[in-house]
């Protein structure tokens, strides 16, 4: 079989690694042969000052583990998931000195702009406490997606969630061959995609027996990071001297390029989603917001509308014209109350604090792009 020649990885200080269930799978549950180079990868890269999101699969095999329990139906997945996830969290835990959270998603919680507003709000603040959020679907109640299998799209969404630069997905082979490798003696790695297309797609194999997702699956999720501005590695998380030259900044394995923006989608669905309410803000704020800044509640005026967190509102300038639209970090009854102050006192008012910011630069967009000039 042949190899991938050592490519750079790009630089990066915020990543998704997602691991499915055929590198954790063992004889009857979990198994950390493979998991153990993993966990040092990431514990190396904390040690550089990078910060990483784990994506795990495993619950259903951990479930599995605990009762031997036969059969894969959605009922049954559903009930192994809920009896694997303490396992899973306790087989992560067991790797790192680190504290580990678990955060469970489904796709409504990724397409619902409040459910993901408060989950960035979590995953930010658990970087910030030295946490390593593992991530895991929510398959107890998550059906359709359950039925679909779909963590490697779950982490390509996590990857735009937790703003990463990168998105890293362990398999159980080397790459993206032009073939099958165990069939097709001519099938050659795939160093480079530039982009995710028919033919790209094509190559793919089937799913795996453990797995619920195969190499398509991959290169979907990849393509969707893409288009997000993200770039991802596909490398086998089998090899721990592949996975040991991750933390080197070598990649073995396949790279998918960026191609968009990480910021283009939110701001175009901001600039055309209906609005709940207005904030008006003083000059100071305003000088600011066109620097690029987020919105400080000490900058603001007024509030109107009855909104709540989560929802689109304006942003109108001191003579009242509509100067950018953003998403509320804190309701109209919280806006109000904060207003004016200094961003250390939020706490102190409300008795809690989501963010800083009003509105944070990265939901915010200016309608006014001639002001930018």
């Amino acid at each position: 079989m042949h190899t991938f020649a050592p490519q750079p990885l790009p630089n990066w200080k915020r990543a998704v690694l997602k691991v499915g269930s055929s590198l954790l799978a063992g004889n009857g549950g979990l198994d950390a042969e493979h998991a153990r180079s993993l966990a040092a990868f990431i514990t190396a890269s904390r040690a550089q000052g990078r910060e990483m999101v784990l994506v795990s699969s495993g619950a259903v095999a951990a479930g599995r583990g605990r009762i031997g329990a036969a059969g894969n139906g959605i009922v049954q997945r559903q009930a192994l998931a809920a009896l694997g996830q303490a396992s899973l969290m306790g087989f992560w835990q067991a790797l790192f000195e680190m504290p580990v959270a678990q955060v469970l998603l489904t796709h409504d919680d990724l397409r619902n702009r409040r459910r993901y507003l408060n989950a960035r709000t979590a995953l930010q603040e658990l970087l910030r406490l030295g946490a390593l959020p593992v991530v895991n679907e929510n398959d107890t109640v998550a059906v359709d997606e359950l039925k679909l299998g779909d963590n490697d799209n779950l982490a390509a969404a996590v990857a735009s969630l937790a703003e990463a630069d990168l998105l890293l997905i362990a398999t159980d082979i080397a790459g993206l061959y032009s073939g099958h490798p165990a069939r097709d003696p001519d099938a050659r790695p795939v160093q480079r995609i530039d982009a995710v297309t028919p033919a790209i797609l094509a190559m793919a194999g089937e799913a795996g027996a453990l797995g619920t997702g195969g190499m398509r699956t991959k290169l979907e999720a990849a393509s969707k990071a893409s288009a997000a501005g993200i770039a991802t590695a596909l490398f086998c998380g089998r090899d721990a001297a592949t996975v040991q030259a991750l933390g080197q900044g070598t990649l073995h394995g396949s790279f998918i390029a960026a191609h968009g923006s990480r910021i283009s989608a939110r701001k175009q669905w901001l600039r055309h989603a209906p609005v709940a309410g207005v904030l008006q803000i003083d000059d100071g704020a305003k000088a600011a917001l066109l620097r690029g800044a987020s919105l400080l509640p000490g900058g603001v005026r007024g509030v109107q509308g009855d909104f709540r967190r989560g929802d689109v509102i304006d942003v109108h300038d001191a003579a009242g014209t509509s100067l950018a639209r953003g998403q509320a970090q804190y309701n109209a009854v919280e806006s109000a109350r904060i207003a004016g102050r200094h961003s250390r006192d939020i706490e102190a008012v409300l008795g809690f604090r989501y963010d800083e910011a009003m509105i944070h630069r990265d939901d915010l967009v200016l309608l006014q792009q001639e002001s930018m000039t």
